[in-house]
């Protein structure tokens, strides 16, 4: 079954973020845009690069109302020493969450049972706490933050303009679609 339009399921956990360990919840999702990014482990090789592009783009995001939440199955303590050593991972700035019982990974469907290690997972959450996009790529793809900040503007851009579709490769203020019998057949 797809996680699309689905609630996210409840968890809890520990995250580093800004240098201290707080707690995160499904409950923290709800009430904005949400990107909640999954990898495999901390001081590995693709991970880094993907972390830094979203700590790259963070900015981007943060104007359009979302936040960011890394997961993989490596514990606080780990991310805490990660971003302490890692110049990349240093310009992190959103919570970087443990998930070392593996219920986050579980509930998204990420989970490596046999590795105890989460596949990349991108998920997009509306402000309702429904998942609107999910993407999953084998671990040696690494993603884009400046592609992941399009479609999460396309999210946004639909949930906005009920009866409008934003066609491939739309941008914000490009053309939309709206389906209706008379579009059938011409595009």
């Amino acid at each position: 079954m797809s996680l699309i339009n689905t609630e996210v399921k409840t968890f809890a956990t520990n995250a580093y973020h800004n240098g201290k360990f707080v707690p995160v919840t499904s409950d923290d999702l709800k009430g904005k845009w949400s990107v909640v990014f999954f990898y495999p482990a901390d001081f590995t090789f693709v991970c880094p690069t993907e972390l830094g592009d979203l700590a790259d783009n963070y900015a981007e995001f943060q104007k359009l109302g979302v936040e960011i939440y890394s997961v993989s199955t490596d514990t606080h303590f780990t991310h805490k020493a990660w971003h302490d050593t890692s110049d990349t991972i240093k310009k992190i700035q959103y919570p970087m969450l443990a998930d070392p019982t593996g219920v986050i990974s579980r509930n998204f469907d990420v989970m490596i049972e046999e590795e105890g290690l989460a596949l990349r997972g991108t998920f997009v959450i509306n402000p309702e706490g429904q998942i609107k996009l999910c993407e999953i790529h084998d671990n040696g793809i690494g993603r884009d933050a400046k592609e992941l900040l399009r479609k999460v503007q396309a999210a946004q851009y639909v949930a906005n303009h009920p009866g409008e579709v934003c066609p491939a490769k739309w941008t914000p203020g490009a053309a939309t679609l709206a389906p209706s019998f008379d579009l059938v057949g011409k595009i």
